[in-house]
């Protein structure tokens, strides 16, 4: 163990049973009995941990503690005091000490903090990768059980719970074992949806969950309708895991009333699955009843232009007489524009915010070096998440939306997923462009290695042309053509993509929190 600690109080020699029951636990203990031999001994040897009696002739605890602070400002200190005066602690712990201990202290409660403060990075190695240990079969056997979206929500969070809580371990190898658990988990998920996604599309089906189309009405509008003002906030491509992250940041302002999925359609991009989102249609009904607002992927145009079209129209089939606001914001002098403009948002009985902030980073990972660099994988891009989020104008947003008291709504159109495993796939010119999917006439593929949908209109798409087929990769594949095929192997593994079929792009969280009063 070999941690060497001081321990500095003017009744030092009255603490010589505590100094050997640590020795006796194997720590090297100094002591002394005042401020100024404190100092100079940190000044000298440097120390794991520092014991501090705040009540001492000469120099007090608290005075000597800044002091030790700038020689060694990394070593945790812990205070000791007999008085339990709150402006001490206040004092004490505004210095940033790491733990508070009230006299008589016994030997265990010094041991217990010297654990905390020592040695809690070994501790939660051990205890939070004996926990997975032990979880880690239910969850793989889960695998074979699950025939139902709910079953598949439940394997996604505890996934990705384990994912956060894991990311503070320095055990690589219970980390692998979690990233090989995922790739089978996602070859489950997606043989369920290839077995069970073309019968959501049946009158009769009864096990559908809730699909982008449908997520308005059965989710949203009824919060609203409750008479309490609401905010819709859209983050494209916004995942579970990212949730998480960002989840601490917004505890102080608000409640966390429901904390569900939905499921995003086929194909899980943005044309297809936010169109639908606001329209309350299918892609293929969009095309039928408004042809004039969609796009076919081979068409040229703007694909996602008309959702506040597509809502109000929405909204006006269902009766609802909303005051409406809507913003889409996907450059940052926006995210600023609407902040000097709060009212007219925080006034309207829904108000809708589409930010595309995350959809531009996963973009830009894909072209910029640096922006590779820095979100080298997963982690680190939750990570780059959740900093990006901290200094936003989205956060600030949000907690004006706290302080008014308005609900507000998370969710995401479809999430997106890390890809390394390239398959080949031909096409002809009019072929769409997605690494994710494709939808032409003349596709050849490996209909082992994909999803082939060969009559779009039973998942409710459009054709651009009488014999089209939808294909879609799945887990972390994604489509290839022969042509320079090495270099878009090397120029597309390991970057963010969507459109296809994984948990990461299809369990789109739904996120109802209620703001905290004052």
């Amino acid at each position: 163990m070999n941690k060497k600690i001081l321990w500095v109080d003017d009744e030092i020699e009255y603490l010589k049973p505590h100094i050997l029951f640590l020795e006796n636990k194997g720590y090297t203990i100094e002591s002394c009995n005042n401020g100024y031999d404190a100092l100079e001994l940190v000044q000298n040897t440097p120390f794991d941990l520092i014991i501090l009696d705040e009540m001492m002739p000469g120099i007090t605890g608290l005075e000597t503690l800044p002091k030790m602070k700038a020689l060694s400002p990394n070593t945790p200190i812990v205070m000791v005091t007999k008085s339990e005066e709150e402006d001490i602690m206040n004092r004490a712990v505004g210095a940033n000490i790491a733990d508070y201990l009230i006299k008589p202290v016994n030997p265990n409660q010094v041991l217990l903090s010297i654990k905390k403060n020592i040695h809690k990075q070994e501790l939660y190695d051990e205890i939070t990768t004996a926990d997975y240990r032990a979880e880690f079969a239910q969850i793989s056997n889960s695998f074979d059980t699950a025939d139902s979206f709910e079953d598949w929500c439940d394997i996604y969070k505890k996934l990705y719970n384990w994912t956060i809580q894991l990311e503070e371990s320095n055990d690589d190898s219970i980390k692998e074992i979690l990233v090989y658990q995922k790739v089978e988990a996602n070859n489950a998920f997606a043989k369920y949806i290839k077995r069970n996604y073309l019968d959501w599309y049946k009158p009769k089906c009864m096990s559908k969950p809730i699909l982008s189309h449908t997520l308005m009405k059965n989710k949203v509008f009824p919060i609203v309708d409750k008479g309490t003002k609401t905010t819709f906030l859209l983050i494209d491509n916004f995942r579970y895991d990212q949730w998480l992250m960002i989840r601490p940041l917004l505890a102080p302002y608000f409640n966390v009333e429901k904390e569900e999925f939905y499921c995003s359609i086929l194909p899980t991009a943005t044309q297809y699955a936010r169109n639908a989102l606001f329209s309350g249609l299918t892609p293929l009904a969009i095309d039928k009843i408004i042809p004039d607002q969609w796009l076919n992927d081979n068409e040229d145009g703007a694909k996602n232009q008309y959702e506040n079209d597509f809502l109000t129209r929405q909204l006006q089939a269902l009766g609802k007489k909303y005051r409406l606001n809507f913003n889409k914001i996907v450059r940052p002098e926006a995210g600023r524009k609407l902040l000097d403009n709060m009212s007219n948002l925080l006034n309207a009985d829904l108000s809708v915010i589409i930010y595309n902030f995350l959809d531009i980073l996963s973009h830009a990972r894909t072209d910029t070096a640096i922006i590779r660099e820095l979100a080298e994988d997963e982690a680190a891009f939750r990570a780059l998440t959740r900093s990006w989020f901290e200094h936003s104008e989205l956060f600030t947003i949000m907690k004006q939306v706290a302080h008014n008291g308005n609900t507000l709504v998370i969710t995401s159109d479809h999430g997106t997923m890390r890809v390394d495993k390239p398959v080949k796939i031909i096409g002809d010119r009019e072929t769409s462009a997605n690494l994710r999917y494709k939808t032409g006439r003349n596709l050849k593929y490996n209909p082992k290695e994909v999803f082939v949908i060969d009559k779009p209109e039973q998942a409710a798409l459009p054709q651009s042309n009488i014999s089209s087929t939808y294909i879609f990769a799945c887990g972390s594949e994604y489509l290839i053509y022969p042509n320079n095929y090495n270099h878009h192997v090397r120029y597309y593994k390991n970057t963010f993509q969507h459109g296809g079929i994984s948990m990461e792009e299809m369990l789109v969280p739904f996120l109802v929190l209620n703001p905290k009063k004052d």
